[in-house]
């Protein structure tokens, strides 16, 4: 008796190879947008945090109504003056928090240190280079503080910012720039 073989045909071997170079076609682009998604979601994390500190601060310096604290911060680190006012700084688990009408300032030592973006406290000294660290890039100039991803096609459109509390009012946050992340 003769066994006949079995194999696959060229045509059936064809057919395959055109259904997986579709599939390829078709996903490696999904997969080359998840590094921007990636950005876009860290600076959406930035930003939630930027926003929650800054109701957490202006709560507490409500709270406190401008007495000032009694003794120094546990963490005597921060914006003088030393024992916090709860006016110009207030005092927090790491250390003081510049303010602005009740709210963190637009500076490094204002909402950086508030939100925790940075884990160096105070961030005045050292904060780039551990923002670069986490992935962010901040800039704080006339009350406004820019917060960027790094990376990116222009990362320096792929921010969003925090402008400081005018009297009577609260911050302004601005939407995220997702242009060049």
């Amino acid at each position: 008796m003769k066994t006949r073989q079995h194999g696959f045909t060229m045509i059936e071997l064809i057919v395959v190879i055109v259904i997986l170079g579709i599939l390829a076609a078709v996903a490696l682009p999904r997969f080359t947008n998840i590094q921007r998604d990636a950005r876009i979601a860290k600076l959406n994390a930035a930003r939630g945090a930027v926003l929650a500190a800054s109701a957490m601060v202006h709560g507490t310096a409500l709270a406190r109504a401008g007495s000032a604290d009694t003794a120094t911060c546990a963490a005597n680190v921060g914006p003088n003056p030393a024992i916090a006012n709860n006016t110009t700084n207030l005092c927090t688990e790491s250390g003081r928090v510049a303010l602005v009408n009740t709210y963190p300032a637009g500076t490094l030592n204002g909402i950086v240190d508030a939100s925790g973006l940075s884990l160096v406290f105070p961030a005045t000294g050292g904060a780039a280079g551990t923002l670069a660290q986490e992935g962010y890039d901040a800039t704080a100039a006339a009350g406004v503080v820019t917060v960027q991803v790094r990376g990116g096609t222009n990362a320096p459109t792929c921010s969003f910012t925090y402008t400081a509390a005018a009297a009577g009012a609260a911050p302004v946050i601005s939407a995220i720039n997702r242009a060049g992340c």
